[in-house]
């Protein structure tokens, strides 16, 4: 049991799977079992999970950005409803929030791409939050009704929408995004900053969130088998990213660029809180 590991094995095997590497090699480099690993993993992550939910409140964050990226659990949505398989099975949008200024990923949800998710995200968004802010997004359109609904009138919300090429062969779009043939910036409600509406900064975190979670990894066969375990380790590590993770533009964690800590965390403190 991961119970009876010892404090160093837990902050390796938990240093490592905020790095980016599987199970299986993590498996291979430490000695402990998988399935050890699996559980130490799972629990790390819900604790983080807490930890973010209580500290991030009354948040002054001025600018933020909002995206959603796609993975999957035990199998993509076509063999899904081909196979009849559970809701749990197929398709996941993990929705992301990152204020443009600290960096900080105030909110996250995981769940599917619909309005319900959408509205819950911005939601919980709206919560965390102390001042009218500047919102920008992309074209999905449950991004506008969420908006409205969380905040009302309390916010500037402008929309970048993006046109694609569609002169590239199937191969090519299958594994790399289509070329941008125009940019435009849309002010949908308030008056925004027009050259604050952007998406760059969390279409970046994006592609962290790949690199340093095994299971986002594009053609990964290290893919969750659980949405539980998916959501366990999402949570990971945006605590690892917000927390510990020093940012080179900011020269700090985000956490700290956001007032929530006053020094930098490491997972060695992570796993004594979450542990203890």
């Amino acid at each position: 049991m991961s119970y009876n590991l010892t404090t160093e094995k837990k902050i390796t095997a938990v240093s490592m799977l905020c790095e980016g590497n599987s199970i299986r090699g993590i498996e291979r480099m430490t000695g402990v079992h998988r399935d050890t690993i699996m559980r130490l993993g799972v629990r790390m992550g819900e604790g983080c999970r807490k930890i973010m939910d209580e500290r991030f409140r009354g948040l002054d964050c001025r600018v933020i950005e909002l995206d959603e990226t796609w993975g999957f659990v035990a199998m993509k949505q076509k063999t899904a409803r081909k196979l009849g398989a559970s809701d749990e099975f197929g398709d996941v949008w993990t929705w992301v929030a990152i204020d443009a200024e600290s960096k900080l990923v105030p909110s996250f949800f995981i769940g599917d791409r619909s309005q319900r998710c959408a509205d819950l995200f911005v939601e919980d968004l709206a919560s965390r939050l102390t001042h009218r802010v500047q919102i920008s997004s992309d074209a999905w359109k449950a991004y506008r009704g969420a908006i409205e609904n969380a905040f009302g009138d309390n916010v500037d919300y402008g929309s970048i929408v993006k046109t694609y090429s569609s002169a590239q062969p199937e191969d090519a779009r299958r594994y790399s995004q289509p070329e941008v043939v125009s940019v435009e910036r849309v002010a949908v409600h308030g008056e925004p900053d027009a050259g604050l509406i952007s998406t760059s900064y969390v279409e970046k975190q994006n592609h962290t969130l790949r690199m340093h979670c095994r299971r986002m990894s594009r053609l990964t066969n290290a893919f969750s088998k659980k949405l539980d375990n998916f959501k366990a380790a999402v949570a990971l590590h945006y605590a690892y990213y917000n927390f510990v993770k020093m940012h080179k533009t900011i020269r700090c964690t985000p956490a700290m660029a956001a007032g929530v800590v006053t020094s930098q965390w490491t997972v060695s403190n992570l796993v004594e809180m979450i542990e203890a």
